[in-house]
């Protein structure tokens, strides 16, 4: 199973270290890859890429180290589509490198999928199927503007086991995540929000845990009154918040 971790913040934390620290605990043999985007405080997305395990990860981070930000997705790889590569690695950005997306399980139909965008224009890099959903979100971002709505219908259009998390340039403050017979877990903190697919990626910094079930998905966001969580189902009805 890949390890995933995202993470929003209100307080004076840097959401890259929660998100190594918690790729950390989730770390395992087979790990072959690994990733981390952070959403930059003045704007944009900033990613870096690695060939194998974390300890490839901080070496590209020393050399080439990410800005500052408050919210940060990241993971760990154990590759289905692609070879063991950076290009192959996630987080898969879309053409235009305004969204980034994290990925366990597989996507069945990603070979027709990959298809349809070619032929839309799309041009997908990597190997792997993770990248269709990214230009998918992309495409469903630019009709509706919201990155939850986004998901749902991206989500709708996918056939398989998957677990995602992904950010938007032009939603800064926020991070999606979605799950289909894959593990995906939220972790409520003080003016922070954590999701992982094990909970032991935010063990003793969320006071309060819950299970995602199938096709539902959550947006974690901070604005000007703090940080706040909300689940829906596949049609957009509010579950939880």
């Amino acid at each position: 199973m890949c390890g995933m971790v995202g993470y929003v913040g209100a307080q004076a934390r840097s959401a890259l270290d929660v998100v190594l620290v918690g790729l950390g605990r989730l770390e395992r043999p087979g790990h072959d890859s690994s990733g981390v985007a952070v959403l930059a405080e003045d704007g944009g997305i900033a990613a870096a890429r690695a060939a194998g395990g974390l300890a490839a990860l901080h070496g590209v981070l020393r050399e080439r180290p990410l800005p500052t930000g408050g919210s940060a997705i990241g993971h760990l790889r154990r590759a289905t589509h692609g070879a063991p590569s950076e290009g192959n690695a996630h987080p898969q950005l879309d053409n235009a490198g305004r969204v980034a997306v994290v990925h366990d399980g597989e996507i069945a139909n990603h070979a027709a999928l990959r298809a349809e965008l070619a032929a839309r224009g799309h041009a997908l890099a990597s190997e792997t199927d993770t990248e269709v959903v990214a230009h998918l979100l992309a495409e469903q971002f630019s009709s509706c503007e919201d990155l939850g709505e986004a998901m749902r219908q991206v989500c709708r259009s996918l056939v398989g086991e998957f677990a995602l998390l992904a950010v938007h340039a032009d939603e800064p403050f926020t991070v999606v995540g979605a799950r289909r017979g894959r593990p995906l877990v939220v972790g409520l903190g003080d003016g922070e929000l954590f999701v992982a697919s094990e909970g032991v990626a935010f063990d003793g910094l969320a006071r309060d845990v819950v299970g995602l079930a199938d096709d539902q998905v959550v947006v974690l966001r901070r604005d000007v009154d703090g940080v706040g969580c909300e689940i829906t189902d596949a049609g957009g009805s509010v579950v939880t918040a």
